[in-house]
């Protein structure tokens, strides 16, 4: 059994891997804003499952919740940074980018740190950040979303090697998620390779059981990460 912290549970992915990593036979701590959500999941994961209600952009509160979560629970084994938001717009507004930059780079940034302390007092753990398959691109449509996901990437390779320099086992898994179906995915245009919920959370689990430093859901993406890495900036700034 470990003890596992998530971010973001409310809903989708991070809903999923609650009930998949709880169904399992681990503890579960449970964060989102929308308390009656949390609720719901608790009332059906059980006497292991732990809830808070949070804002992981109030970073102060954040803290004293995550602290809380682990003495509830004695102990933390994993920590799941799983909460973001995602705008999709041309020429968004400033108040949709300072929302997606404070959730998805600047509290992401805080969870990190707070749970790599954490283990690194502790000895031991494993941190997961998501990111997504658009950490490889770069676009005009959601130029602070992608930018957003090339920053929780590139922060947890950095922290990787952190790990390797320190006397502490630390495994930091970063998962790049294509297509999922999600609240966050409902209303997006065009999608492809769409992976059922349950099914993309069940890869993630197969990895980090495997304590993978990357995770691609579903594997086929791979090939799209890989074919970015190789396209010229000048397609990419014509597509």
């Amino acid at each position: 059994m470990k003890n596992i912290l998530i971010t973001g549970a409310t809903s989708g992915i991070g809903r999923e891997l609650a009930l998949q990593l709880a169904e399992a036979g681990n503890k579960v701590g449970l964060m989102g804003r929308r308390t009656e959500k949390l609720e719901s999941i608790q009332k059906e994961i059980g006497e292991n499952a732990f809830i808070r209600t949070l804002d992981v952009t109030d970073l102060d509160e954040a803290e004293n919740v995550y602290r809380d979560l682990i003495n509830e629970m004695g102990g933390m084994d994993m920590m799941i940074l799983n909460a973001g938001v995602g705008v999709d717009k041309i020429m968004s507004p400033w108040k949709a980018d300072k929302l997606t930059i404070e959730v998805n780079v600047l509290a992401f940034s805080h969870g990190l740190h707070f749970a790599f302390d954490f283990f690194r007092r502790q000895g031991h753990g494993h941190i997961v950040g998501m990111s997504s398959i658009a950490s490889h691109l770069a676009s005009y449509k959601a130029a602070v979303y992608t930018a957003s996901k090339h920053f929780v990437s590139n922060y947890m390779t950095g922290f990787r090697q952190k790990a390797k320099r320190i006397p502490a086992d630390i495994t930091v898994t970063d998962i790049k998620p294509g297509f999922v179906k999600s609240e966050m995915t409902e209303n997006v245009p065009r999608m492809f390779w769409v992976a059922d919920t349950d099914k993309a959370v069940r890869q993630m689990i197969n990895g980090l059981d495997k304590k993978r430093n990357i995770v691609y859901i579903t594997k086929r993406w791979v090939l799209v990460a890989w074919l970015a890495r190789l396209t010229p900036q000048f397609v990419w700034d014509r597509i």
